[in-house]
């Protein structure tokens, strides 16, 4: 079956936060295509966003989700990236989207400061979860009821994973990848991406 990834993207969304993740889970499928034609592909990725309108992410880049909200597939497994995500947090279409969507998805994951939104929207209630190194102490601050953990590149807590910062959200995928569609796929995908796959901290 092919898990559809579906990875929301916002203005002023960090850059490595979606990209990272999204050149996993290409990458995985087309290692796995290669190798197995016939098993068909194990993932199916597209971005998400309010609007189906361009925007700038942080630091300039020119983003062009695939879909709106309400325009796209059942996503399997959710991304949630991080950057300055103030706004998005004191939106209710957006936190309510996430939520929803979450309940719906077989995961729902977060890199960085995406916590903060996992959070807003109330998933990450009475478990633990980590994020950028720099904003663990606000996380604890707004989100008492979160066992915030630090010093890790990501936590994995059944239906809910988060990651550390930026390049912690490619392990966290790579992660992912071994839950999903195996350990040997993710390896291989970590070899095609040339990427020192982080481990050890989980």
């Amino acid at each position: 079956m092919t898990v559809k990834v579906g990875i929301f993207v916002f203005p002023d969304v960090e850059v490595l936060d979606f990209a990272g993740p999204y050149e996993v889970f290409t990458t995985a499928a087309r290692v796995s295509l290669r190798r197995n034609p016939a098993a068909g592909r194990p993932f199916e990725v597209f971005t998400v966003a309010e609007s189906a309108a361009t925007f700038k992410a942080r630091a300039g880049l020119t983003v062009l989700p695939d879909f709106a909200f309400g325009q796209h597939a059942a996503i399997d497994l959710l991304i949630v990236p991080g950057g300055v995500v103030t706004a998005e947090m004191e939106k209710p279409v957006v936190v309510d989207w996430i939520a929803a969507t979450a309940v719906q998805a077989r995961i729902a994951a977060a890199v960085c400061t995406g916590a903060f939104l996992l959070g807003q929207a109330g998933l990450l209630d009475g478990r633990r979860a980590t994020t950028h190194w720099e904003d663990i102490a606000d996380l604890r601050r707004d989100f008492p009821q979160i066992d915030v953990v630090a010093d890790r590149r990501w936590v994995d807590e059944g239906s809910v994973v988060t990651s550390g910062g930026i390049s912690a959200g490619i392990d966290m995928s790579l992660h992912l990848v071994e839950r999903l569609a195996g350990r040997d796929l993710a390896l291989r995908t970590a070899r095609q991406m040339e990427y020192r796959w982080d481990e050890a901290i989980s």
